[in-house]
């Protein structure tokens, strides 16, 4: 089996305010997986941009076996056998077309100009072989608007593979999958490794790149720090080239009295996944709601922010019943969401770090007859802005250049300025590395401090057991245990979390 060797050479690129690679280099190779590794902001997935043709304003040179190839555009990637798998799937899949035509887009735009005739079953049959090489049950007649977000993960991977290809990126692939569908991924790449195919993976989750990668390419701060074979490494090690430094404990010690019941859910149920939910979250404590994908966190998480439709039950803050129907009546009432998928849901990634970190708060920096205070509105963000550590050039940058985890402080940092009563956090760690988790565990210890009621929705169960007090762990969208923290394991939580007893 002839092996291809991809080199990347002296890559730099910048934006306006930002020098975000600075002569890179990157190797790999196909028939391996090979883990692309750094802080949030250290230049990553702007590096596999460069390499999938996203970005075309780059220095340096691109060689496939010694060859310089030339990519600029996406074309140019796949016609040299470049695929990627983007990590915010709804900025890639189109929604109002089926799950066959988002998987053989590539096929049909490369088709377009010529005059053809789609034949629809062969389309159909096409992305269903596809599928089930994967072993992917979704009807590829169902719209991608339809589908959960682990199924359009999954989409996009079919994607990718539809087409021939020698080296496939695939950018923190396993963010939204369940256990089950994360196992069913690294069968493909083990696939796909057997059939020549170099899989690069960007990841946060350690434990994966130790279980399916070879080599590994750590980066810092837009600059290469150092490549190894992976069995040469260990997570303690790989952390310390991360972030240049050693890593403290992860998770802060704090020790606050527990208050009032702030927020009290009886009974509630919505149109879909959440039946008959009883759960309720004190002042200056944090509740864990722990569950596997689909277990029904989100849906929780949004039905109590007043987003989706409650068909019974009844939702309590300090002891009085509210009537939450919409996200602006929860925000009056005091309620604050940090959603799951940030880009889409959480900040508005057109506009500045300053409009974002004040938008759910505008009345406090608006003057006389509504006219926006600029310079409340800059001080309030530069505030925040230190407070929580986030890598920008300034306030006035655009949301949509920085990195996944300074996006994420920005969604959380909005709501400090609003000054919330109960906080619902629905997988805050999602794509964030190290370092920025423990300013994320640091900020959320702060605000149960500040006897904020907490709700920590996650399918990370040791994020659960180590900053929660309690747990209420979630199964088909029903509550199936309540725990005590400090008396249960990982392992209990996830015997509950899979149905167990």
């Amino acid at each position: 089996m002839i092996m291809a060797l991809l080199e990347m050479k002296n890559i730099s690129i910048s934006f306006p305010g930002v020098k975000a690679l600075n002569k890179v280099d990157f190797f790999a190779e196909t028939g391996m997986a090979h883990a692309l590794l750094g802080a949030n902001g250290a230049g990553k997935s702007t590096l596999m941009k460069v390499l999938s043709g996203a970005y075309s304003h780059y220095t340096g040179d691109i060689l496939i076996d010694e060859k310089r190839i030339h990519i600029r555009t996406p074309k140019d990637a796949q016609d040299h056998g470049i695929q990627i798998v983007y990590q915010e799937v709804d900025t890639v899949l189109i929604p109002y077309l089926s799950v066959a035509e988002n998987i053989m887009l590539n096929e049909t735009v490369n088709n377009m100009g010529r005059r053809q005739i789609i034949h629809w079953n062969e389309l159909h049959r096409k992305a269903t072989n596809i599928l089930k090489s994967i072993n992917i049950n979704v009807s590829t007649k169902k719209l991608v608007s339809e589908l959960t977000l682990a199924e359009k993960q999954m989409v996009l991977i079919a994607r990718a593979i539809s087409t021939q290809c020698k080296f496939l990126i695939l950018d923190e692939p396993t963010a939204p999958l369940s256990h089950t569908e994360t196992s069913e991924l690294f069968r493909i790449v083990r696939d796909l490794k057997a059939k020549n195919v170099g899989v690069i993976f960007i990841s946060h989750r350690l434990p994966e790149i130790f279980e399916i990668c070879d080599e590994l390419t750590i980066m810092r701060n837009g600059q290469f720090v150092t490549r190894e074979k992976t069995s040469m490494m260990n997570q303690s090690s790989v952390v310390e080239h991360m972030l240049g430094e050693k890593l403290e404990e992860q998770f802060p010690d704090y020790n606050v009295e527990i208050g009032n019941t702030v927020l009290n859910v009886k009974g509630l149920s919505d149109t879909g996944v959440i039946h008959q939910l009883n759960m309720h979250v004190n002042e200056g404590e944090i509740v864990g709601v722990a569950g596997l994908v689909g277990a029904g966190k989100t849906e929780l998480c949004k039905a109590i922010f007043g987003y989706s439709k409650i068909t019974s039950g009844e939702i309590e803050i300090r002891g009085e019943v509210v009537k939450l129907k919409s996200p602006y009546a929860a925000v009056k009432k005091g309620i604050a969401l940090v959603p799951e998928e940030r880009r889409k849901e959480g900040i508005l990634v057109e506009e500045s770090v300053a409009t974002n970190l004040t938008a759910a708060s505008i009345k406090k920096i608006t003057k006389l007859f509504g006219f926006l205070d600029t310079k409340a509105e800059k001080k309030q963000s530069l505030e925040i802005i230190s407070r929580l550590g986030i890598k920008t050039p300034t306030e006035e940058a655009k949301v949509q250049n920085l990195s996944g985890g300074n996006q994420q402080k920005i969604a959380i940092g909005k709501w400090l300025i609003a000054d919330a009563d109960v906080y619902l956090f629905d997988e805050p760690t999602k794509g964030v590395d190290v370092g920025a988790k423990k300013d994320i565990f640091d900020l959320i210890v702060e605000l149960a401090k500040r006897k904020k009621a907490i709700i920590y929705a996650s399918a990370e169960l040791a994020e659960v057991k180590g900053i929660t007090n309690r747990v209420y762990v979630l199964y088909d969208g029903q509550v199936v245990k309540e725990l005590e923290t400090k008396d249960t394991t990982e392992e209990e939580l996830l015997n509950y979390s899979t149905g167990g007893k």
